[in-house]
């Protein structure tokens, strides 16, 4: 069997890592990757975003699968262009991905299905949002409509830093057409975490919870420094509750709307006595959720895979380990926002050997100098442990081994 994997970060070469396992497959090709995901996969020298000669491609060389990661890609419609030519594909249909990135969809989804979110207000005007700022009582949660992958999402713990960061959104346009509706929500108290479901469409069912470590420090982006799973805080009640009251329920609001839905759905939520509320939902394979999941899935990921794209899911069996994974994220000096080029990764030969530890490249290439290029995410470094404290340690280790100029990541984490 032959996959193509578009993309050119960690949370592919996690897939490939992770596909390379698989009984069924004799080769992956993928476009355009990095250097480390080719010394598993071969290379094609095709732009992602060229659907046409992808396409044939795949026909010409007999592709049974094809994984794409961007949330871009789902949303320029690489689905659509695939199955419209009888190409098997992972993901979501354009109209699916477009609703799945708007924030604003979703919340007024969420309102007319009953699925528990917090309180908000949609506003296009930087005069009207701020009036009813200051008839309201701090702490808030500003959102920009588009969901830029972590980005454009603010709490403000006075009226005065939300009203700063409604003019950031909607009279400096920081985030461009992102910002021109923004979302103003009543901060809730709980426990955050995320909730992986996937869905073939008809079904839906749980793969696991994590929790994700994020760095504000920056000011506009919102770096997301580390995950790991299982978090500790869903229980088996709890799952079961945000099941039927949060993704079925969301399912079906999807299929009410004429939506067809295929894949995976990343739910940040916050629990509380009252129990789980939406908070975020992402749809494509995000990072570093995708590094910190794929190490605890005991299912070949190719069965896996069709079992979704053929809308059998149902008839499957979702299976992981009961260890802990843990993924750091290491980032290069200034990201996101400075360019740093062409630096030496120092020390990666002292952990490729080591037991319960996989490394992903993002924006590393391979050579005999291990080099990378800044302003992006160079590695995730994925431990596996009995339980949180032992993977913290395992990671602690392997990352002790690595330096490259720069280097960037959240020592907090393995510190606590």
């Amino acid at each position: 069997m032959k996959v193509l994997v578009i993309g050119e970060g960690a949370s592919e070469h996690a897939l490939v890592w992770k596909l390379s396992q698989s009984r069924h497959i004799d080769k992956i090709y993928c476009c355009p990757g990095n250097r480390e995901i080719a010394e598993t996969a071969e290379y094609i020298d095709v732009s992602p975003y060229d659907f046409r000669t992808l396409v044939d491609f795949v026909k010409y060389e007999w592709i049974d699968l094809t994984i794409a990661v961007s949330q871009n890609l789902f949303l320029k419609g690489i689905v659509n262009a695939f199955e419209k030519e009888g190409c098997r594909i992972l993901g979501p249909h354009k109209a699916a991905a477009q609703c799945m990135t708007s924030r604003v969809f979703l919340k007024d989804l969420m309102r007319r299905h009953r699925i528990p979110t917090t309180e908000y207000k949609v506003f296009t005007s930087y005069l009207h949002a701020q009036d009813y700022i200051r008839l309201k009582t701090p702490p808030f949660v500003i959102k920009t409509d588009g969901s830029l992958d972590n980005h454009g999402v603010f709490t403000a713990l006075t009226i005065e830093d939300a009203i700063d960061t409604l003019k950031m959104i909607m009279e400096d346009m920081t985030f461009g057409d992102a910002g021109k509706h923004v979302i103003v929500e009543a901060s809730l108290q709980g426990e955050k975490a995320s909730f992986v479901a996937v869905t073939d469409g008809q079904a839906i069912a749980p793969l696991t919870d994590l929790y994700k470590y994020e760095d504000r420090e920056n000011g506009i982006h919102t770096m997301v420094t580390g995950a790991y799973s299982p978090t500790g805080i869903i229980t088996e009640e709890l799952k079961n509750t945000i099941m039927t009251q949060i993704m079925e329920p969301l399912l079906k609001a999807l299929k009410s709307e004429g939506i067809h839905y295929k894949g995976f759905l990343f739910a940040d939520l916050i629990c509380n006595q009252k129990g789980p509320y939406l908070f975020e939902l992402q749809c494509c394979f995000p990072n570093p959720e995708t590094q910190t999941i794929l190490p605890r899935l005991k299912n070949d990921f190719v069965d896996f895979a069709f079992s979704v794209t053929e809308e059998r899911l149902s008839d499957s069996t979702l299976e992981l380990t009961n260890k802990t994974s843990l993924c750091m994220n290491l980032f290069s000096r200034g990201y996101p926002q400075k360019d740093h080029n062409n630096f030496i990764i120092n020390g990666l030969e002292g952990i490729e050997s080591m037991k319960d530890i996989a490394v992903f490249h993002g924006g590393s290439s391979s050579s005999d100098t291990k080099r990378a290029s800044g302003n992006e995410m160079v590695l995730s470094i994925t431990a596996i442990g009995n339980d949180i404290k032992a993977a913290k340690e395992t990671a602690g280790i392997a990352i002790d081994k690595i330096y490259f100029d720069g280097m960037y990541y959240g020592k907090d984490i393995i510190n606590k």
